[in-house]
């Protein structure tokens, strides 16, 4: 019975590893959505500010905020999942797993998507103040941060700490689904081979381990890369308003 029970523990672990990865997989689709949401409520914005529809632009705000609230909270719900689904170890009483993910998500929290968030939404701002007031700062801010709040994008690193290529002109971009960082597939994989072990994050000061399996493509990254080269689109042509999603759907459609 001994034997029996440490042969089908692991295959368990590996069974609700395999689960926690596909429901993670479809909540980081949903994210995806909900960012090309926000990128289309930007441009609504800017178009009804054009109109000087004032009060209608309020209440879109009012809207991007809600909407914000909802990314953030199934960003943290995908992260609890992951996360029990990477440490988990069956025992002799029967999992109690909304109390696992409870746990995390109370642990993920703490650690709080607030930057990305208030980052998002000074966005939504800064283009909506940028149709009639473009390169002065927006009220309570100085000068010096019209530049930094432009170009800034919500991915962690923006250029691959390996092969040195801004993360716009990766060929295959991945992450990290333990510290976020992002690299080129084909070199972070055979950095991970050249070590032999388990190899250090190769962005400097990150102490997270890479493992070859949780390094991945998900649907959301490429939705945060799109967003990144339209940001710096626009800061080299402030005056053009770029729309990403439609770019994305002629590539698709070629």
């Amino acid at each position: 019975m001994a034997e029996m029970a440490s042969t089908s523990a692991p295959r368990a672990a590996a069974k609700m590893k395999d689960a926690a990865a596909t429901l993670s997989g479809d909540n980081q689709t949903l994210l995806a959505d909900i960012r090309k949401a926000m990128v289309k409520m930007k441009e609504i914005g800017v178009s009804l500010e054009k109109q000087n529809k004032s009060q209608m632009v309020k209440e879109l705000e009012t809207e991007f905020i809600e909407l914000l609230k909802t990314y953030e909270e199934y960003a943290n719900v995908s992260t609890a999942i992951d996360s029990v689904g990477n440490s988990y170890r069956p025992g002799e009483q029967p999992s109690d797993f909304k109390k696992l993910i409870d746990n995390e998500m109370a642990k993920t929290k703490r650690r709080s998507l607030g930057p990305q968030v208030n980052q998002l939404l000074r966005q939504f701002k800064e283009a909506i103040w940028n149709v009639h007031n473009s390169g002065q700062p927006m009220p309570g801010e100085e000068q010096e941060d019209i530049v930094m709040t432009s170009t800034q994008s919500t991915l962690l690193n923006n250029t691959c700490p390996l092969s040195g290529k801004p993360v716009t002109e990766l060929s295959e971009p991945v992450r990290s689904m333990d510290c976020k960082h992002i690299y080129e597939k084909s070199v972070i994989l055979q950095y991970i081979r050249s070590k032999n072990g388990q190899p250090k994050c190769p962005m400097a000061a990150c102490p997270k381990i890479i493992i070859a399996d949780r390094v991945v493509c998900d649907a959301l990254l490429h939705i945060e890369i799109e967003e990144s080269r339209a940001m710096n689109q626009r800061a080299s042509k402030p005056n053009i308003i770029e729309d990403f999603t439609e770019d994305s759907e002629n590539e698709g459609s070629s």
